[in-house]
Order: structure tokens, then sequence, then C-alpha cells
């Protein structure tokens, strides 16, 4: 009698496992196209390295200093916070008519490839997190101009959706992405 109550159970729970399987093989779960598309691609503007030494009128870099008060974005305390000297410069664009303001931060290359993937990203986050307090988009580069990483929001939408793409060599040397889609607030 057990036996045969184990066998029911055995069988029903192949049942259960199979429909599980089929629902999720037809119907994946995967962001929306919406959602996915309501979030802009980083710019792709080049970035401007002499622009750390002269500096113009709108830009803004670790190097400037306004007397009357903070500057916009704000980042002094997280490149003394940041970890190891990883972060060691910025320029902050303002914004355009067509571009949301974007700051271009620049990161000790020998730093940045011993961290872990979480890491990276635990980097990421916090500094975009601080950027998009005050409407900028970021982008994460070493000194050869290689795009490492960004932080990109859709400010035009409330909540504010944004995206974490983080650029990494797999060990073939190829150039690999992955994104993290998702509403941050």
């Amino acid at each position: 009698m057990l036996r045969q109550q184990l066998l029911g159970c055995q069988k029903s729970l192949q049942i259960l496992l199979s429909l599980s399987l089929s629902a999720i093989y037809l119907f994946p779960i995967l962001p929306s196209l919406a959602q996915t598309s309501s979030v802009p691609l980083p710019s792709d503007a080049p970035l401007e390295l002499g622009l750390l030494n002269k500096p113009n009128g709108s830009v803004i870099t670790a190097s400037t200093i306004n007397p009357q008060g903070l500057t916009t974005p704000s980042l002094w305390l997280a490149q003394a916070n940041s970890e190891n000297k990883l972060l060691d410069n910025w320029i902050a664009y303002p914004a355009s008519a067509k571009q949301p303001g974007r700051v271009d931060l620049i990161v000790n290359q020998q730093v940045w490839s011993i961290l872990d993937y979480l890491e990276r990203y635990s980097f990421v986050n916090r500094l975009g997190s601080v950027a998009r307090k005050d409407v900028y988009n970021l982008r994460v580069f070493n000194y050869q101009q290689e795009l490492l990483a960004s932080y990109t929001c859709n400010f035009q939408t409330s909540p504010t959706p944004c995206r974490i793409q983080l650029n990494s060599l797999n060990r073939l040397g190829l150039q690999q992405s992955s994104d993290e889609i998702g509403k941050l607030r």
C-alpha cells in the first residue's frame, strides 16, 4: 500500500515537473520589448581625454572647482570613497536638446581588471545612481578609451527605467556584453 502511494506521488511529481518545464519553454521569462526599448543605448560620442587638461566652460572634470557651491554632478565624494583608487577622473558633459547630461568616468585599468563581475557591477551601480540623481547617464572607460561599462536611463518616464551594461573580455580576448535592465529608483 505504501509502495503504491509512493509510486502515485512520483508520477504526480513527474507530471507537475513536465508541465512546469513545458510552460517555461513555451512562455520564457524575458523582458518585454516595450521595457527593453524604453531605455536608450549609451551615447556613442567619443571620449574626449583632452578635456581633462583643458576643460571648456560647460564641461566639468574632477579638477573643476566652483567657488559658489557644489557642482553637479557631485562625484568628488564617490571618488574619495572609491576603493583602491579605481576612479581616476571624470568628464561631465551638460545636457543638450537631444541628449541628457553624460558623465564619462576614467578608471585605473589595473584595478578594474582585478575586480570580479559583482564588484564591477556594484561600482557602476553606485556611481550611476549618483549621476542619475543629477539627471546624467554614465559611461566607464579606461585610458585606452575602451568602453568598459555604462549606466543609461530614460529620464522621460517615471519611474525612470535604467540599464547597466558591463563589457568584459572573455578568455579568448573577445568582447562580451551583459545587460541588466530594470526600473531603478
